[in-house]
């Protein structure tokens, strides 16, 4: 067998031949008896290009049966992730394992049991979208009825007899996700899977990572929308220039954190809220239209309306805050800068 490699690692075409199949042969999922056994684990992982430096001594793990969020901006280092997951890329130093195997000397194995889903997909454009398809059902000797699931799952069978050519960038992450989860991988990537789609496709794919996770499989998807992970995230793994400002659930990431309770105050005069830092028990305030006044005590409160109204603040809201990845994502940044 002969295959195709892209830029993640990912097998994108195959020629068969009979005796040469074992490699791609897909190891059977295997229950396991422990949840928090990690499938991924970066040690110390540094890697370069030129003067340019990808990530610093990243350390994470994802475990098996969970679904991990790598959350960051743009260059923050999470392709860079995934493509030393799959074997594609080599770390100037430190270890990455996934399911006990070293991707550089078991990359075989490993993509065998990975499914890839990159942000801008590769295929052969001048043939169809059921002959894509086929090409990785025959690599990881998945039966053709696997791959027309797959595209039934997403909802492009109907478009299977065109060439790839002219679908448009939501059909080929469509097709993408089809041919990632085709033979039923034990860890599944994903790297920024909703950009390009319609809302409704994009639902379909937060509703594959919760099935598939519910199935025991790992998840692992790359993305810069807080909205997306909140939800769905056991573990959230914080990148920010290449390094982790921060990783774990979200609920010991909000314990370590934002152990402080956050009341959001809004008034008429939004100007009049500036007040509200100089105030005693007031820790620190976050300003997006209303005020978010992190607090020594949610006890306080009365204390600072009453103080807010005697300055002239006519308030329209007074709510204590249930956290959302968004405000720890924020406070977790704000003190990482008040650290430098």
């Amino acid at each position: 067998m002969r295959t195709t490699v892209d830029e993640y690692g990912l097998s994108i075409c195959v020629i068969t031949s009979a005796r040469s199949r074992s490699w791609s042969r897909r190891v059977p999922f295997q229950p396991m008896n422990n949840s928090m056994t990690p499938a991924i684990t970066f040690t110390s992982v540094r890697k370069t290009f030129g003067d340019v430096v990808a990530l610093d001594s990243v350390d994470f793990s994802a475990p098996k049966g969970s679904v991990t969020v790598l959350l960051g901006p743009n260059g923050a280092g999470k392709t860079t992730t995934v493509r030393l997951t799959t074997g594609a890329m080599i770390p100037d130093s430190g270890v990455v394992t996934v399911l006990g195997l070293d991707p550089q000397i078991h990359g075989d194995e490993v993509r065998a049991r990975v499914g890839v889903v990159p942000p801008k997909p590769a295929f052969y454009d001048q043939i169809s979208g059921w002959d894509n398809l086929q090409f990785a059902a025959a690599i990881f000797e998945a039966d053709e009825s696997m791959a027309l699931e797959a595209a039934k799952r997403f909802e492009i069978e109907d478009a299977l007899g065109q060439d790839v050519g002219g679908y448009s960038t939501g059909m080929r992450t469509r097709l993408a996700l089809a041919r990632a989860v085709l033979h039923d991988p034990e860890v599944l990537m994903l790297d920024e899977p909703t950009a390009g789609l319609d809302p409704e496709s994009a639902r379909s794919v937060l509703e594959l990572i919760g099935e598939m996770a519910g199935r025991g499989r790992t998840i692992v998807m790359c993305t810069h929308l807080l909205h997306e992970a909140q939800g769905i995230a056991d573990q959230l793994v914080l990148l920010e220039e290449g390094t982790v400002e921060a990783a774990g659930s979200p609920r010991d990431l909000i314990r370590r954190y934002m152990s402080n309770p956050i009341v959001i105050i809004d008034a008429e005069d939004r100007s009049m809220l500036r007040a509200a830092a100089e105030l005693d028990g007031v820790l620190s305030v976050r300003y997006d239209g209303a005020a978010h006044l992190t607090v020594d005590s949610i006890d306080r409160t009365s204390d600072i309306v009453t103080e807010l109204v005697k300055r002239g603040a006519r308030l329209t809201r007074v709510e204590p805050l249930d956290p959302t990845l968004e405000d720890l994502y924020f406070e977790i940044q704000r003190v990482h800068r008040r650290s430098q």
